[in-house]
């Protein structure tokens, strides 16, 4: 059983960041094993292992919390071979692992977690949001609707049911998911954002800013959200604010190249063609950077574009 400082401890590490790797699902039943008799000395050498399996485990959250997130793998998969029944130390070692980009062995994981503790929602939950990004749907669904069996408010299985949804095409449906995800979770911008998305592309626009502006209030870090917001407003030819709203997307997030691009299209229209050549570089540099190839040469197109006219 995860004490109560661990299980907070744990939860505070909780990421709504998706994986992306399929698992087959786990069987609906396991057959019992015929209890055996337990020497006191094997009921002490498992007491002592389990403690030791914990403190790896407040270890390795310590070491989350100070930024050492290499160190603190070591540690949770140290927990987990102490203890292989600790659910939260495969919990936490998933997090961790998607923390640092590793999507296959972090979602196996996940699914680790699930078998120590059947009743673990939260690990379901992130499974589930694996299978999804790993376009295996159905099996997604099913893992996230059990998540919600065991934790009928769990902001984050609703919030990947409406992920999932909006991939089906059922807006409407996916509206009321990320509306119940952000009643459940209201420190989480990700729900309001994607209310935002899904309004966008109904073509409401008024509502799309307001849900943007709900995700700001919550994180007014939010690249994506300044740079869609930016993307209205250019659109209804407020090239100013579209501008200001661009600068905040990349001062967000200095790798957010979108941010850059649009920025360029701007200055573009003000016929600031220095101005734009300037960030379609950098656009065009991070697209590269980040193998978006299209990107890439479509931000240098434009920058061409921007040099002939300058001239």
């Amino acid at each position: 059983m995860r004490s109560q400082s661990t299980q907070q401890q744990m939860t505070r590490f909780l990421s709504w960041l998706c994986l992306g790797i399929a698992i087959p699902l786990a069987p609906a039943a396991f057959a019992a094993p015929r209890p055996t008799p337990v020497s006191p000395d094997r009921i002490a050498q498992v007491q002592s292992t389990t403690k030791a399996a914990a403190e790896e485990l407040n270890r390795g959250i310590q070491l989350i919390q100070q930024g050492k997130v290499g160190d603190a793998i070591v540690a949770f998969q140290q927990a987990t071979r102490l203890d292989p029944r600790l659910s939260a130390a495969h919990y936490n070692l998933g997090l961790a692992l998607r923390q640092q980009g590793q999507l296959q062995p972090a979602a196996t994981a996940f699914y680790q977690a699930i078998q120590a503790d059947p009743n673990f929602a939260l690990a379901y939950a992130n499974l589930g949001a694996a299978l999804l990004e790993g376009n295996n749907a159905a099996q997604a669904q099913d893992y996230l609707q059990r998540a919600l069996e065991l934790d009928p408010n769990l902001g984050l299985a609703h919030y990947n049911i409406g992920l999932l949804l909006e991939l089906q095409g059922s807006l409407n449906k996916a509206l009321k998911a990320h509306r119940t995800a952000l009643k459940h979770s209201p420190n989480a911008p990700e729900p309001a954002y994607h209310i935002g998305l899904i309004y966008l592309q109904k073509g409401n626009t008024k509502r799309a800013q307001k849900a943007f502006q709900q995700a700001l209030s919550i994180n007014p870090n939010y690249a994506e959200v300044h740079y869609n917001l930016g993307s209205i407003l250019l659109n209804e030819g407020k090239l100013e604010d579209a501008l200001a709203a661009f600068r905040r997307s990349a001062e967000a997030n200095s790798n957010y190249a979108n941010a850059y691009y649009a920025a360029g299209l701007v200055f573009m229209r003000q016929r600031q063609y220095q101005d734009a050549q300037q960030v379609l570089q950098f656009a065009r540099d991070l697209y590269t950077a980040q193998r978006n190839s299209q990107w890439a040469n479509t931000a240098n197109q434009l920058l061409e574009q921007a040099r002939n006219l300058s001239q």
